[in-house]
C-alpha cells in the first residue's frame, strides 16, 4: 500500500509499478465493495503490461463481501471526501515512475466507472484514455480529450442496454472515439473472480485483452 496526501488527510491506495520502473499511467477505481484484493490484482496486471497502476482507496480500508453491506457502505460514505480523494490520486499518479505525455489512462468498474466519467470531466486535460466496466454516467464530453472502451453485460440489473448505448452515443456526438462492447449472456461484474455468482471467465478474458490492447494503443 501507498499513503498519499488528501487535502489534509492521509489516505491510502495501492500502487503497482512494472519491472522496468516506469511506464504509462493508469488509475484504477475500484467497485462498490472498495479496495479489495480483486482490484488490487487489477493493478498487478497492468504493471505485468508495462503500465505504472495506482489504485486508491475511497473507502479508508472499508470492504464489503455481500451486496447489501456494499449498498450501506457507498451510502454512508462522504461523496466530497472521495472526491478530495480521487482527485488526490491523479496527482499522485502524476509523481509516479511514468513516462509518456499522452496523458493518463483510467480504468473503472461499476463505481469506479462512474467516478472514472467525473474525474474525466474533471480534469480532461489529464486523461487520454477511459475503461469502463459495467457503469454509466451522465457528463459533459464536450472538454474530453479522451478515447472510451467500454465493458458491458447483456443482462444487468444496475445498467439497462438503452442506457449503456446512449452514454455511447452521446459521447460518439462529442467527437470522441468510443467503443462500448456488450458481452452475451453476462451479468453486472462478470469481469470479478471473487464475484462467483456473475463471474465469466470467457467474457472477462476478452475484455482483459481488448483492455491491454486498448490502454497501449492510447498511452504507449
Amino acid at each position: 500500500m501507498a499513503e498519499f496526501q488528501a487535502g489534509d488527510e492521509t489516505v491510502m491506495g495501492y500502487l503497482a509499478v512494472p519491472k522496468r520502473g516506469h511506464g504509462p499511467g493508469v488509475l484504477v477505481l475500484h467497485a462498490w465493495w472498495g479496495l479489495t484484493a480483486t482490484f488490487k490484482h487489477v493493478c498487478d496486471r497492468l504493471a505485468a503490461e508495462g503500465f505504472v497502476a495506482f489504485a486508491p482507496d475511497l473507502y479508508d480500508g472499508r470492504t464489503a463481501a455481500t451486496i447489501n453491506e456494499a449498498k450501506d457502505l457507498m451510502n454512508s460514505s462522504d461523496f466530497e471526501r472521495m472526491r478530495t480523494t480521487a482527485l488526490a490520486a491523479l496527482a499522485r499518479l502524476h509523481t509516479a515512475p511514468i513516462i509518456g505525455q499522452r496523458g493518463l489512462g483510467m480504468v473503472g468498474f461499476s463505481m469506479g466507472a462512474n467516478w472514472a466519467f467525473l474525474l474525466n470531466d474533471l480534469r480532461p486535460d489529464d486523461i487520454a484514455a477511459v475503461v469502463t466496466f459495467y457503469g454509466t454516467g451522465e457528463m459533459n464530453f464536450s472538454t474530453s480529450h479522451a478515447a472510451y472502451l467500454g465493458h458491458y453485460a447483456e443482462h444487468d440489473e444496475f445498467d439497462s442496454l438503452e442506457t449503456v448505448r446512449e452514454l455511447e452515443a452521446q459521447i460518439r456526438s462529442a467527437g470522441r472515439e468510443v467503443t462500448f462492447h456488450v458481452y452475451p449472456e453476462t451479468e453486472h461484474w462478470f469481469f470479478e473472480e471473487d464475484r462467483p455468482e456473475a463471474y465469466d471467465a470467457t467474457a472477462a478474458h476478452l475484455a482483459w485483452a481488448r483492455t491491454t490492447a486498448f490502454l497501449h494503443s492510447q498511452l504507449d
